[in-house]
């Protein structure tokens, strides 16, 4: 057992057993880095997250260990928020901040109406083209291997869900939004979309994952924060039981 000292997460953790850990996967990481270090820190076999963030997204992932990594498919069907920005006018090959521009295209002049008025048309159900640079399988090969060795690529469009999509801000091409939906949808292909809506193309320049159900990112943990404070407590069971 271990006991958090922090009063906004929980107070007993028993790991070996299964714990729901959420933590704020930084730019950078991939998932899986996220998942070694937790592993690694709590000297455990049975250690998952419940969703994918790419490496240039940042937020929230929640990690499941021992008996709980069984409910992993429960978690990915929860409806899942973010808080993103599209930058118009250069379309990439990952259709995200990490790939190469392949199109550019004038801006039009838009005020934050016609904005607003463009993001309301993506709410509710629609279908969706995931992006060539995907994990979604073609023939039993994900997509994105197909898109490295510039194969064609050509998926089919998938139903998703949209239960609502703000506008936070707009400036200088970029538009700075709020979205929650369903599993399944990309939010790098809704940035697709939505600059062809508006006449132009686009690309996710940025991602933050803030909510997956009811938990919130407001209660995760840093990667580092998190394994210093298992760190230590170990260190002090040790110490606890030289002393006796």
């Amino acid at each position: 057992m271990i006991k958090s000292k922090n009063p906004i997460k929980k107070t007993i953790y028993n790991f070996e057993n299964g714990e729901i850990v959420l933590i704020n996967k930084p730019v950078g990481w991939t998932s899986f880095d996220v998942v070694n270090k937790i592993r690694k820190a709590l000297r455990i076999k049975k250690v998952g997250h419940t969703g994918t963030l790419d490496p240039f997204a940042s937020g929230l992932l929640i990690i499941l260990t021992g008996k709980k990594t069984k409910l992993a498919s429960a978690f990915q069907n929860l409806q899942k928020t973010y808080e993103g920005v599209i930058e118009l006018g250069a379309e990439t090959n990952t259709l995200d901040v990490d790939g190469e521009v392949v199109q550019t295209e004038d801006i039009p002049l838009l005020s934050q109406e016609e904005i607003k008025a463009a993001l309301k048309n993506f709410e509710g159900e629609s279908l969706q083209v995931p992006p060539a640079h995907s994990a979604v399988k073609i023939k039993g090969i994900r997509a994105y291997k197909m898109a490295r060795q510039n194969q064609t690529v050509k998926l089919e469009p998938r139903k998703i869900h949209i239960y609502s999509i703000r506008l936070l801000g707009y400036s200088e091409g970029k538009v700075h939004l709020s979205v929650t939906c369903s599993k399944g949808t990309y939010i790098r292909a809704l940035a697709r979309d939505f600059a062809k809506s508006l006449g132009t193309v686009g690309h996710l320049k940025s991602l933050k994952r803030r909510q997956i159900g009811k938990y919130s990112l407001r209660n995760a943990w840093e990667v580092d924060a998190f394994i210093d404070w298992v760190l230590s407590l170990r260190k002090a069971s040790e110490n606890k039981e030289m002393e006796n």
